[in-house]
C-alpha cells in the first residue's frame, strides 16, 4: 500500500510506505550493503555514477562525538541484514516510482563498533538533474532511519551506554 503525503518536504517523491509482502529484486545498476568493513567514499561515489548523470548527490552520516550534549566515544550498530536489504530494495523501488529517470541508487550501512569520526552510512543517488538527486538521497536516508532494523547503541566518555533508536518505531506504530 502506498501513502501519498504531500506535506512532504519531498516535492517529486511523493512518501511512500509498503507492505513488504512481496520481494522487490534490487537493479543490477544499484547497490546495497550491510557491511561490518569502513566504507569508502570513492566507492560510493564511482558505483552512484553513470554517464547519463547530471549530478550525484551522496549523503554521508558519521560517528559525531556528542548527542544532546553528552561526549560520545563510539556508537555499536546491529541489524537484521536480510530484512534491512528490502528495505534498501524497496527504497529504491519508490524512487523509481516518483523519478523514473534516476539512474543508480547506492546504499551502503556499517555494523559494529565504530569510532568518532568513522562513516556510519553512505547513500548516493545518480540522477540526469540535480534538484531530483536531492530529493531522492534526502528521501532515502529518511526512510532507511524509520523503516530500515537497523539499531545504534551509544557509548558515552562515563562508560554508560544506551541503545537508541529503537523506541522510535515502536511508538510510532510501525512493524517490520
Amino acid at each position: 500500500m502506498f501513502r501519498d503525503n504531500r506535506k512532504s518536504p519531498y516535492n517529486a517523491i511523493a512518501v511512500m510506505t509498503t507492505t513488504l509482502t512481496s520481494a522487490v529484486k534490487p537493479r543490477a545498476e544499484d547497490s546495497f550493503a550491510i557491511s561490518f568493513a569502513p566504507l569508502s567514499l570513492e566507492e560510493i561515489y564511482a558505483l552512484s555514477n553513470d554517464p547519463a548523470n547530471g549530478a550525484v548527490v551522496m549523503m554521508s552520516g558519521v560517528v559525531r562525538n556528542q548527542t544532546d550534549g553528552k561526549p560520545v566515544v563510539a556508537l555499536e550498530y546491529q541489524a537484521y541484514e536480510p530484512m534491512a536489504l528490502r528495505i534498501f530494495y524497496q527504497i529504491a523501488a519508490d524512487i523509481r516510482l516518483s523519478t523514473p529517470d534516476v539512474n543508480r541508487v547506492v546504499i551502503h550501512h556499517r555494523t559494529g563498533r565504530l569510532q568518532v569520526g568513522e562513516i556510519s552510512v553512505l547513500v548516493a543517488v545518480g540522477c540526469p538533474h540535480r534538484s531530483e538527486a536531492f530529493e531522492a538521497c534526502q528521501y532515502a536516508i529518511d526512510t532507511l532511519k524509520h523503516n530500515a532494523p537497523i539499531w545504534k547503541k551509544e557509548h558515552w566518555e562515563d562508560g554508560s551506554s544506551r541503545w537508541v533508536s529503537i523506541a522510535a518505531c515502536e511508538t510510532s506504530g510501525e512493524n517490520w
